[in-house]
C-alpha cells in the first residue's frame, strides 16, 4: 500500500488529506491559530466543583469551563499539585524529578473534593475538544507522546503497547528503556518501536525531556490560565503517529509547512526528509490539482456512492444522539442468481466504504449500519469479521458488537474532536430550489450510469444521446480535449450531447434512437 501526505496551507486553516493508494482516507482541517486541541497542555484553575458529579469545573482560558472528573484525576495528582505549587513559588527550581518527594497516590473510589478545591492552579491536559455547546474534556494524569515513546511525569512504570505481542521484543524494549529511563517518569513503549535500537530510543526520550522543560518554565510564570505545551501541528502529528516504509510522498504548498515537518521528519526517520516535496501554483490550489477536491465532493453529503459497487450507495444521516447508516443495493442484486451471496458481496463492499467514511469524516459516538438483509449466520459473521478488519485500520477507540436479529451493526467510535462537515451541495443559480448537488460530482455519475448501460450484456445499443441543460452541454462539450472525447476513448462509444432549453439545472437523461429513456434495469 502506497500512502502520501498532501498538505495545503491557508490564511484561516491548514487541510491534511492522507491518500492510500490514490484514495482519500483522511480529512483534516486544522485552524492557523488552533487553541485547545487534543493534547495541547494547561495550568488551569479549578472554578467550582460539582460533588453530585464528582467532578471540577477548571478555568483554561476558553469561553467555556473545561470539565475535569474524578476518574480522569490520574492516580498521582496529588504530586502533580504539590509540583506544580512548588515550582510556581520557586521553591524547586529544576524539571528533573529525582529528588522530588512524591505524594500518596489517591484511591480509584473517592470524591473529587477530597483532592482539589476552588482556587486550585492544575496542570491538565486536553482529551477532547470543545464540540458545540460543551466545553474541552481534560485530564491531570498528562503524558506528552514521541515517535517510539510516551513519558509520563510523576510514574515510574514501564509499560508496552498491547499491539506489540512478540513476548521477547517487549522484554527487550523494557530492559533498554528501563536503562534510560529518568527516575521519577514512567514511560510507554509504544508499537513503532519494534526492533529500534537503544540509541534511537535515546533521542527520543531526549526529545521528549525537553518539552517536559518546557512545561516546568511555563509553570515558572505563575499565571493561569496558561497554555504550558503545545500539541504538535496535525501533519506532523500524522507523521509522528503513522510514518512508515508504505508513505512514497508528502507534498506541500507552503514553505514553512515544508520546513516545519521536514525539520521533525530529520528527528523521527532520518534520511526520509527527501520525500517532502513543495508544489506552488498561485492559480490552482494543490487539492484541485491533485485531484482531492473531486474526491471531497464525492465522499462527502447524505448520499455517497460506492464505485466499486456499480450501483451500491449509503445514505448517512447525522441526530444529536447517534448516527444511522443505510446500505443499498442499487440495482445489483436483480443481476445475480444468488440473492444472498450478491448481498454478501455487496455488503462487504459497503462495510469497506463504511470504515472508510468514519475515518474521513471523524465520526463519533454511536454508529448504527443497516446492512442489506441476510439469512445465512455464515454470511453474517463473515460480514462482521470483514468489518472489523476493514476497522483495524482506524486509530480512534472503537467497539464493533455482532450483527442484532434485525441485522444492524452497532459501532462506538471515540470522539475528540468536532465531526469534520464538508458541504457538497451549492448554491443553484437557476432554479428556485436553493441548493443542489455540486456539478463535479453530477459528472462522475453521468459517467458512471453511462459504464453501467454500457456494460449491459446482451443489450444491442445502435445509438445513445444525453439531454442536459445548455449550461451544462456547453460543460461537456467545451475544449478540444473536452469531457465528451473522453467519454469516447474510454467508453469506445461516441455519445451524442442535447442541449434541452426546458432541463432543470442540473437534470440529464439518457436516451437511445427512438427517444425512450436508457435506465439500468432495461
Amino acid at each position: 500500500m502506497n500512502k502520501e501526505l498532501v498538505v495545503s496551507g491557508g490564511e484561516e486553516f491548514v487541510q491534511i488529506a492522507l491518500l492510500e493508494d490514490g484514495r482519500l482516507m483522511e480529512l483534516h482541517q486544522e485552524n492557523v491559530d488552533s487553541n485547545f486541541a487534543v493534547g495541547d497542555m494547561y495550568l488551569g484553575k479549578v472554578k467550582k466543583l460539582a460533588p453530585s458529579l464528582n467532578a471540577a469545573f477548571v478555568d483554561i482560558g476558553y469561553s467555556k469551563d473545561a470539565f475535569l472528573h474524578y476518574h480522569d484525576l490520574g492516580p498521582n495528582v496529588k504530586s502533580l499539585l504539590a509540583y506544580t505549587q512548588l515550582v510556581g513559588n520557586g521553591k524547586f527550581k529544576s524539571p528533573n524529578l529525582k529528588s522530588f518527594r512524591k505524594e500518596e497516590m489517591i484511591h480509584k473510589d473517592g470524591t473529587i473534593d477530597k483532592v482539589l478545591a476552588a482556587g486550585d492552579n492544575v496542570v491538565i491536559q486536553i482529551t477532547k475538544e470543545p464540540i458545540h455547546t460543551k466545553g474541552p474534556r481534560i485530564t491531570s494524569e498528562i503524558s506528552i507522546a514521541g515517535r517510539y515513546l510516551i513519558l509520563s511525569p510523576f510514574s515510574e512504570k514501564v509499560s508496552v503497547s498491547q499491539k506489540l505481542k512478540s513476548k521477547a521484543e517487549r522484554d527487550r524494549l523494557v530492559s533498554l528503556v528501563e536503562s534510560i529511563k529518568p527516575e521519577g517518569f514512567g514511560i510507554i513503549i509504544r508499537t513503532v518501536a519494534e526492533g529500534k535500537k537503544v540509541a534511537e530510543l535515546q533521542a527520543d526520550l531526549n526529545y521528549l525531556m525537553n518539552k517536559w522543560q518546557t512545561v516546568f518554565k511555563n509553570i515558572q510564570k505563575k499565571k493561569s490560565p496558561i497554555k504550558l505545551l503545545s500539541e504538535m501541528d496535525r501533519a506532523s502529528a500524522i507523521l509522528r503517529d503513522n510514518f512508515n516504509e508504505d508513505y512514497t510522498k508528502i507534498t506541500v504548498d507552503d514553505d514553512e509547512l515544508a520546513d516545519d515537518m521536514t525539520e521533525y521528519l530529520d528527528v523521527i526517520a532520518p534520511g526520509k526528509s527527501g520525500l517532502i516535496k513543495v508544489s506552488k501554483d498561485s492559480e490552482v490550489p494543490l487539492f484541485e490539482r491533485l485531484g482531492i477536491e473531486r474526491q471531497i465532493k464525492f465522499s462527502f453529503g447524505k448520499n455517497v456512492t460506492i464505485p466499486q459497487s456499480k450501483g451500491a450507495y449509503l445514505v448517512i444521516e447525522h441526530t444529536e444522539a447517534l448516527h444511522v447508516i443505510d446500505v443499498n443495493s442499487g440495482n445489483i442484486s436483480r443481476n445475480s442468481n444468488n440473492q444472498e451471496d450478491s448481498a454478501l458481496a455487496v455488503n462487504k463492499i459497503a462495510a469497506s466504504e463504511v470504515a472508510r467514511q468514519l475515518r474521513l469524516r471523524d465520526m463519533g459516538g454511536i454508529i448504527v449500519v443497516d446492512f442489506i438483509d441476510m439469512t445465512n449466520n455464515a454470511n453474517k459473521i463473515e460480514l462482521y469479521e470483514h468489518l472489523k478488519t476493514e476497522m483495524q485500520k482506524d486509530r480512534a477507540k472503537h467497539k464493533i458488537l455482532p450483527p442484532s436479529k434485525f441485522g444492524l451493526i452497532q459501532i462506538t467510535r471515540q470522539r475528540v474532536r468536532p465531526e469534520l462537515n464538508i458541504k457538497t451541495m451549492e448554491e443553484n443559480p437557476n432554479e428556485e430550489v436553493n441548493q443542489v448537488e455540486a456539478p463535479i460530482v453530477l459528472v462522475d455519475k453521468m459517467d458512471q450510469i453511462l459504464r453501467n448501460i454500457l456494460e449491459k450484456k446482451g443489450r444491442k445499443i445502435d445509438s445513445i444521446s444525453l439531454h442536459v441543460h445548455p449550461f451544462v452541454a456547453a460543460y461537456l462539450t467545451k475544449g478540444f480535449n473536452s469531457i465528451q472525447l473522453k467519454w469516447f476513448i474510454k467508453h469506445k462509444k461516441w455519445i451524442k450531447i442535447v442541449p434541452r432549453d426546458s432541463y432543470k439545472y442540473l437534470q440529464f437523461n439518457f436516451l437511445n434512437k427512438n427517444n425512450t429513456l436508457y435506465n439500468e434495469s432495461n
